[in-house]
C-alpha cells in the first residue's frame, strides 16, 4: 500500500465510551467519500448518468442549477442513476480502512450525498459501520461537516479527508489521515497535529493528459495532407502552412470530442478490460476538468477553422456533428457504427481538400470509405473475440454479440479487398492520366502493398493478436512501418523527376 507511515503508537486499551468509541479505546475513523474514498465528483457523476438517457435533459439540469447547487443535488439524488459499484476508489485508503477495521476500530463514512446513495456506497465495502449523509446538501462540508461529526461522535473521532475544505474537520478531530493532499493543505494539516497517516498525492503528468486527449490519435489527422499531395501542390510551402494549421486545429477538435466521448462512456469504460484504465474512468483526471476543457477546445478549434475559410469551417462542423452523433448513439448500432467511423476518416480528407484548395477526387473518397470500414470491422472483431474469451455474450455499449465475430471478419475482408480494387481503378482511370506523375508505373506498388498489409491485419485479427485499434497497431508494427516506407519510396519514384525540375 503506497501510504507514508506516520503512525503513532497505539494507545493502551481503555474502557470504551458508549456507542461512539471503537475497541481498544480508539475513536471511530470517519472517511470522507468526496476527495477521499471515491475518486471523482459524485455530483458530476450524477449529472452525466442523468444525461446519458437523453442528452436533451441538459436543459432540465440547467433549470435545476438556476435554483442552486443544493436543489440540483436533491433532484439528481431522487433518481439514483449512478452505478455505485463501478465508481473508482482510492485503493490505498480502502486498504488503510480495512486494516483499521480489522484492528477493532469502527469505520464510518461521511458524504454530502443523499442517504440512499450513501447507503449504496457503504454496502459496497465490508468495513463500514455507519454513514453520515448530507441529504444531498452541498453545505455538509467545512465547518458544517465538523459540527455534524462532533454531534454524531461526542467522544471524538479520527478523520480521513483530502481537501482544503476539510481543515475545520481535522481541527475538530482527535486524529488525522491526509488523503492525497496538495502541498499547502498538507502543511496546514501538519500544523494542526502530526498525521496518523498520509496517502501521498499522485501528480497528474503530461503523459496522463496526453493519453486522455488521445494525442497519439492525431496521426489519423495526417490524412488532411493527402489531397494536397495528390492534388499536385506537394511543393507549395504556403499550402503546406495552411494544412499544418488545419492539422493542429483538427487535432484540438478531435481531442475535445475524445474527452466528451470518454465522459459519456464512463460506465462502459469502467467495465471494459482495457478502457477501465483511461484517465477519467479510473479517476486520475476529474470529470469537471473534462467538462471544462472539451467545450473550450471545441470553441477554439471552430474559431480557428472559421479564420481559414468558410469551406474549412463547414467541414469542421460536419466532423463535429458526426463525432457527437457517434459518441452519443451511433456507436451502439451494429454496422452503422463502422460506416460512421469510415465517414469520419473520409471527412478528414474532405477537410484536407478544403485546406489545400484542390479539387476533390471521388476515387479517393470511395477508397477511404472502404479501407477505413475494413479497419473498423477489424477493431470490432477483436473486441468480440475477447468478449467471447471472457465468457460474456455482449460487449458493453456496442451493438454486437460474440456470435457476430464470423460476420465481422467476413465484412472486414470484403471491404478491405474492395479498397484494393478501388485503388487499381483509380490508378487506371485517373492517376496515370495526371500530369504531375512522371513515372506513374511506380504507383502499381500501392495496391500490392495495400493487399499485403490488409492481409496481415486480418490474419492477426483472426489470431487475436491485433491491438484493438488498428491505427495504433500500424504505427508500432515493424512490418507495417516497412510496408509504409515502401509506399513512400514508390511515390517519390513516381514524382521525383518533376520535383527536381521544380527546384
Amino acid at each position: 500500500m503506497a501510504v507514508e507511515p506516520r503512525m503513532s503508537p497505539s494507545p493502551p486499551p481503555a474502557e470504551a465510551e458508549p456507542r461512539r468509541t471503537s475497541a481498544r479505546g480508539r475513536p471511530p475513523l470517519v472517511v470522507s467519500v468526496e476527495r477521499g474514498l471515491v475518486r471523482g465528483d459524485l455530483a458530476a457523476e450524477a449529472v452525466l448518468a442523468f444525461l446519458r438517457a437523453n442528452p436533451l435533459r441538459i436543459f432540465t439540469v440547467l433549470g435545476w442549477l438556476l435554483r442552486g447547487p443544493a436543489a440540483l443535488r436533491r433532484r439528481l439524488a431522487a433518481r439514483n442513476d449512478i452505478d455505485i459499484g463501478a465508481l473508482p476508489v482510492n485503493r490505498d485508503l480502502v486498504e488503510l480502512a480495512e486494516a483499521e477495521r480489522a484492528g477493532g476500530r469502527e469505520v464510518h463514512l461521511v458524504t454530502a450525498a443523499d442517504p440512499a446513495a450513501a447507503a449504496r456506497i457503504a454496502r459496497r465495502f465490508g468495513f463500514v459501520d455507519g454513514v453520515v449523509a448530507g441529504g444531498g446538501a452541498a453545505e455538509l462540508k467545512g465547518e458544517a461537516r465538523a459540527r455534524a461529526l462532533q454531534e454524531r461522535f461526542p467522544g471524538g473521532f479520527a478523520y480521513a479527508g483530502g481537501g482544503a475544505e476539510d481543515l475545520p474537520v481535522w481541527r475538530a478531530a482527535q486524529e488525522t489521515v491526509a488523503v492525497e493532499p496538495r502541498g499547502g493543505t498538507l502543511r496546514a494539516v501538519e500544523s494542526i497535529r502530526p498525521p496518523l497517516a498520509v496517502i501521498p498525492r499522485r501528480p497528474v503528468g503530461l503523459r496522463t493528459i496526453a493519453k486522455a486527449a488521445r494525442v497519439h490519435q492525431w496521426a489519423k489527422n495526417a490524412l488532411v495532407a493527402v489531397p494536397l499531395v495528390l492534388g499536385g501542390r506537394a511543393f507549395d510551402p504556403d499550402a503546406w502552412a495552411t494544412v499544418l494549421i488545419g492539422f493542429l486545429l483538427l487535432g484540438l477538435l478531435a481531442s475535445s470530442t475524445y474527452v466528451l466521448n470518454d465522459l459519456w462512456d464512463l460506465d462502459d469504460d469502467r467495465g471494459h478490460w482495457s478502457k477501465k484504465d483511461r484517465a477519467f474512468a479510473s479517476g486520475r483526471l476529474p470529470i469537471l476538468a473534462g467538462l471544462t476543457a472539451a467545450p473550450l477546445g471545441i470553441a477554439v478549434a471552430l474559431i480557428g477553422a472559421a479564420m481559414l475559410g468558410g469551406a474549412v469551417l463547414a467541414s469542421f462542423l460536419a466532423y463535429l456533428a458526426v463525432t457527437v452523433a457517434y459518441s452519443f448513439r451511433l456507436k451502439r448500432v451494429a454496422v452503422l457504427d463502422v460506416f460512421t467511423l469510415a465517414a469520419l476518416f473520409t471527412l478528414r480528407l474532405v477537410i484536407g481538400i478544403a485546406l489545400a484548395g484542390v479539387p476533390g477526387s471521388p476515387w479517393l473518397l470511395v477508397f477511404s470509405m472502404f479501407i477505413f470500414a475494413s479497419l473498423s470491422f477489424a477493431k470490432r472483431h477483436t473486441e468480440m473475440v475477447r468478449v467471447a474469451r471472457s465468457g460474456a455474450d455482449k460487449a458493453s455499449g456496442r451493438g454486437y454479440v460474440a456470435a457476430d465475430a464470423p460476420f465481422l471478419i467476413g465484412m472486414g475482408v470484403a471491404t478491405g479487398m474492395s479498397a484494393v480494387l478501388v485503388m487499381v481503378l483509380y490508378l487506371i482511370n485517373e492517376a496515370f492520366r495526371a500530369g504531375f506523375y512522371t513515372t506513374p508505373a511506380a504507383l502499381w506498388t500501392f495496391p500490392c502493398v495495400l493487399f499485403l498489409w490488409l492481409g496481415r491485419v486480418w490474419v492477426l485479427s483472426g489470431r487475436d493478436e491485433l491491438h484493438d485499434d488498428p491505427v495504433a497497431f500500424a504505427v508500432r508494427d515493424k512490418p507495417s512501418l516497412a510496408l509504409g516506407a515502401v509506399m513512400a519510396l514508390a511515390f517519390v519514384a513516381a514524382v521525383l523527376p518533376q520535383s527536381l525540375a521544380f527546384w
